[in-house]
C-alpha cells in the first residue's frame, strides 16, 4: 500500500517536536522505591523527571515547575490526600496536564472512576517498564500533536509567586541570580512575607530541582532534638533510638536544605552547623564516622540576625557563611501594590475551594481598605481573612462593615503629608465613621454625638462619596 505525503507529514512533525521539546514527567507515590525505579527508567527513556513523595509535595511542584504528564499512585498512607483528590486538582488547576494513574488492584471499577475524572492512562500493579513507557508514549503523542495543533500555551505563573510591584521585581531578580549559582542564601523578612516560598522558587529553578526540597523549622523542633533531626542517628545512640535513622541533611542530598528561622537556633547548634558548612560533612548522632553531604542550605530569619551578633545570640563566622546571597522580602505595606492583586487570587482560590457558583466581590471602599491596611501579618494574614470572609460572609458583596474593626476606619489613605483644613478633616472624620458603620445614618449620628438632620446636612455639604444606605 502506498503512503502518501499527508500520512507521514504528522510523523514528521513529532520527531521535531521530539527533538526539541523534552516532556516534563512528575512521578507521585509514597514509596521511595518506586519513585527512584519510576525516575531511573522515565529519565533513561529521555523524558525530564521529578518527583514527589505525597500529593502535598506534587502541589509544590506543579506551583513551581512546568509539568507534562503526572504519574501518580492512586493509593496513599492514610489520612492523606491520594492519587483522586490529585487528579481532580489537576483538571481544575492545571489543563494541558495528562494523568497516569497507577493503583495496587486491577479493580475495574477503579479503572472506569479514574477514567471519568480524567485520568489517560490506568496501569495496575505489579507493572513492567514496558507498561510504563508504552502508556508515556501514548500520552506523549496527544500532548505533541496538541501542541502542534496551538503552540501558544497558557503562560505559567512566574515562580509561583505573586508580585507586580518594583520591590518584588527586585526579588524575583535575585531568586533568578541565586537559583543560577550553588551559593547559600539568606532570606530575611518579618513573618508572613513568603520567605519558604522564595526558597522554594530558588530551589525549582536550580540544577537541584530533582533532588529533594526539605523544609525545617528550627522553632519548632526542642533544642534537643534538633541534631538527631538534622544529622540522624544510629540505632542505639540514645535510649529510645530503636533503629537508626537518616537526618535531614541526607534526605536533602543533591538537593536544598531550607533553614526557617536559623536565628532560633542555639549555640552549640550554630557551632555544628558551621562545621557542616565547611568541611561538607555530618556526623549522626553516636556515630563517630564522618559522612560527605552535597546538600544546597538557604537559611531564613524574621530577626535582624546581623543585630544579634554584638549580643552574642548570633556567630559572626556563621552569618557570613549564610549570607553568601541576601534576599531581602519587604513587608506587604512597603508594596501596597500587591495587595489587590493578592486579594484577587485569594478570592478566587477559596471560592473555588467552597464551590461557590458566583464568587463574591468588594466594594470599592472594602478594597481600599484592604489596601491601606499596614498588615503585620503580612500576605499570610491577608490569606486567612480572605479565607474566612469568604466562609463567613453570604451577601454578594463583601462591604467595610464585613472587615475586621480594626480596618473599618482604613478607607481612606493614612499617607497623606499635607496638612489639612478643619473642614477637610471634619470630612474625613464623617466619611471613616460611614464607612465604619456600613452607612447607617443613625448609627453615625450616635458616635458623632450631633442629630440625624446636622449629619445629612454636612453629608450634603460635603466633598466626599461613599455609598450610604437609607436608614
Amino acid at each position: 500500500m502506498n503512503t502518501t505525503d499527508n500520512e507521514k507529514k504528522p510523523d514528521k512533525q513529532l520527531k521535531i517536536m521530539k527533538q526539541n521539546n523534552r516532556l516534563h514527567i512528575l512521578v507521585v507515590d509514597s514509596n521511595y522505591d518506586i519513585l527512584n525505579f519510576l525516575k531511573d527508567k522515565l529519565t533513561s527513556a529521555g523524558y525530564d523527571t521529578l518527583t514527589a513523595q505525597g500529593v502535598e509535595s506534587a502541589l509544590a511542584v506543579l506551583d513551581f515547575k512546568t509539568v507534562d504528564i503526572v504519574i501518580t499512585a492512586l493509593k496513599m498512607p492514610k489520612g492523606q490526600a491520594d492519587g483522586l483528590d490529585l487528579l481532580r486538582y489537576i483538571k481544575d488547576n492545571f489543563t494541558t496536564v495528562e494523568v497516569i494513574m497507577i493503583t495496587e488492584y486491577p479493580e475495574i471499577d477503579t479503572a472506569v472512576q479514574c477514567i471519568k475524572e480524567g485520568a489517560q492512562e490506568y496501569i495496575a500493579k505489579p507493572f513492567r517498564e514496558t507498561d510504563i513507557l508504552h502508556a508515556v508514549d501514548g500520552v506523549k503523542q496527544k500532548i505533541v500533536r496538541r501542541r502542534i495543533a496551538s503552540p501558544k500555551e497558557k503562560p505559567v505563573q512566574f515562580l509561583g509567586i505573586i508580585g507586580v510591584s518594583p520591590k518584588m521585581e527586585e526579588v524575583f531578580e535575585r531568586i533568578d541570580r541565586a537559583a543560577q549559582t550553588n551559593a547559600n542564601v539568606l532570606i530575611s523578612g518579618e513573618s508572613g512575607t513568603g520567605k519558604e516560598l522564595v526558597a522554594r522558587a530558588i530551589h525549582y529553578g536550580s540544577y537541584r530541582a530533582e533532588s529533594p526540597f526539605v523544609s525545617v523549622n528550627c522553632t519548632a523542633i526542642p533544642d534537643s532534638l534538633l541534631e538527631s533531626e538534622l544529622f540522624g542517628h544510629v540505632k542505639g545512640a540514645f535510649t529510645d533510638a530503636k533503629r537508626s535513622r537518616q537526618g535531614f541533611f541526607q534526605i536533602a542530598e543533591k538537593g536544598t536544605l531550607f533553614l526557617d528561622e536559623i536565628g532560633d537556633a542555639s549555640l552549640g547548634m550554630q557551632a555544628k552547623l558551621l562545621r557542616v558548612i565547611q568541611n561538607k560533612e555530618i556526623n549522626m548522632v553516636g556515630s563517630s564516622q564522618m559522612l560527605k553531604i552535597d546538600t544546597r542550605i538557604i537559611a531564613a530569619s524574621h530577626k535582624d540576625l546581623k543585630s544579634m551578633i554584638p549580643k552574642g545570640l548570633f556567630r559572626e563566622d556563621l552569618y557570613y557563611r549564610l549570607d553568601v546571597i541576601n534576599i531581602a522580602i519587604p513587608p506587604l505595606r512597603e508594596r501596597r501594590e500587591d495587595i489587590l492583586p493578592l486579594v484577587s487570587f485569594y478570592l478566587k482560590k477559596f471560592s473555588e475551594e467552597m464551590e461557590l457558583e458566583k464568587p463574591p466581590t468588594f466594594t470599592d471602599n472594602a478594597l481600599q481598605a484592604l489596601k491601606n491596611n499596614d498588615w503585620q501579618g503580612n500576605v499570610r494574614e491577608l490569606e486567612n481573612l480572605i479565607q474566612r470572609l469568604v466562609v463567613i460572609v453570604e451577601a454578594e458583596q463583601i462591604g467595610v462593615s464585613d472587615l475586621p474593626q480594626s480596618m473599618r476606619f482604613n478607607v481612606n489613605s493614612k499617607n497623606s503629608s499635607q496638612f489639612k483644613t478643619l473642614k477637610e478633616v471634619e470630612e474625613e472624620h464623617l466619611s471613616l465613621v460611614l464607612a465604619g458603620v456600613g452607612g447607617n445614618k443613625t448609627k453615625a449620628a450616635q458616635i458623632l454625638g450631633i442629630d440625624r438632620k446636622t449629619l445629612r446636612q454636612k453629608i450634603a455639604s460635603s466633598k466626599f462619596h461613599i455609598s450610604l444606605d437609607k436608614k
